[in-house]
């Protein structure tokens, strides 16, 4: 019973912004979600209920319905859709997002970001917003309050792509083919990828979601290798030999794992995809809701600045290298 309060927040939240998204369908659900979940962060009255009875509904919002929502992700992925894009392209998305990542981690530790920020923020910009910050913080074990900036970062930039780069696509001289490629490379969210993708019609945009989906095939790759990385620092530091050892592999990225799998080798009906992705859009939503209401706007821009100014260089920066990957495959 504890946990229905801030459930039923996070729930009003979301029908918010299905009414919202209605209206607007220009606007994705999810990216209302944030901006709903930051409106509750700020009203005065909800301050101390945000940090006592409807903490453990939002709690469970932001990590372990995330976290499902994660592994129902793993069936939008086909391994034969991804094959099918060719060598060059595969090895191109790989190289974007390796710098991607790398260089974000970099920006955010040379700004002296607090905690794992950076290592949040470069898993959200390289790979798939805040389905990666979720899995990361799974192996960084980091709290609510550290998830929210990078989420509504990522988030923030995403929404930020729908609007840019449309206006892009005739001054750049891309065919609709490489604007579906360079929207799937560059643009963090599902959601956001078919929003800008879609303005150059449905070839284009069938290419950029198997090429943003192969960027999402590497979330486990990566959160693997943070993993190993943590423990390995783990048995060499004295102080934290005696700790909990981070996971190497999340037990819901196995699970995405093989939700990939059998969206490969099933044949799934269409009825049923139909109905993950329907949960899943739901699940993303309550736990958006839920890290939206965690910021407190006034303390982000007094204490979070910097990692405002590393978000927007991270999403130039993937920008500019997907751009140049797609221009250097398919020109």
């Amino acid at each position: 019973m504890r946990l229905l309060p801030g459930l039923a927040v996070a729930a009003a939240g979301l029908g918010v912004a299905f009414l919202v998204h209605l209206l607007v369908p220009a606007l994705p659900v999810l990216t209302v979600c944030v901006v709903v979940g930051l409106v509750i962060g700020q009203l005065p009255a909800l301050q101390a209920p945000l940090d006592g009875p409807l903490k453990p509904g939002l709690a469970l919002s932001s990590r372990r319905l995330l976290r499902i929502g994660i592994v129902l992700l793993g069936l939008k992925l086909s391994l034969v859709d991804i094959v099918d894009l060719g060598v060059p392209m595969l090895v191109a998305v790989l190289a974007v997002v390796v710098l991607t990542f790398f260089g974000t981690l970099l920006m955010g530790r040379l700004a002296k970001l607090p905690g794992d920020q950076p290592l949040l923020l470069a898993a959200g910009f390289a790979i798939c917003g805040v389905s990666a910050i979720g899995a990361m913080a799974a192996v960084t074990r980091s709290r609510q309050s550290e998830i929210a900036v990078p989420a509504a970062l990522v988030t923030l930039c995403g929404s930020l792509a729908i609007a840019v780069l449309p206006l892009l696509h005739g001054p750049l001289g891309l065919s609709d083919l490489q604007f579906g490629a360079w929207a799937g490379a560059s643009v963090h969210d599902v959601g956001q990828v078919v929003a800008v993708a879609q303005t150059a019609g449905a070839s284009a945009l069938a290419l950029a979601i198997a090429v943003k989906l192969t960027r999402v095939l590497l979330l486990a790759p990566l959160v693997a290798g943070v993993g190993v990385y943590r423990r390995l620092r783990a048995v060499e530091d004295a102080d934290a030999a005696s700790a909990p050892r981070p996971p190497i592999v999340p037990l819901f990225v196995l699970g995405f794992l093989a939700a990939m799998l059998v969206r490969t080798f099933v044949p799934v009906p269409e009825s049923v995809l139909l109905a993950a992705d329907v949960v899943q859009t739901v699940l993303f939503g309550l736990a958006l809701v839920a890290l939206g209401s965690a910021i407190r706007v006034v303390s982000l821009v007094r204490t979070s600045g910097r990692a405002l100014l590393v978000g927007l260089a991270s999403w130039v920066l993937v920008a500019v290298l997907a751009l140049g990957a797609v221009t250097l495959t398919t020109g």
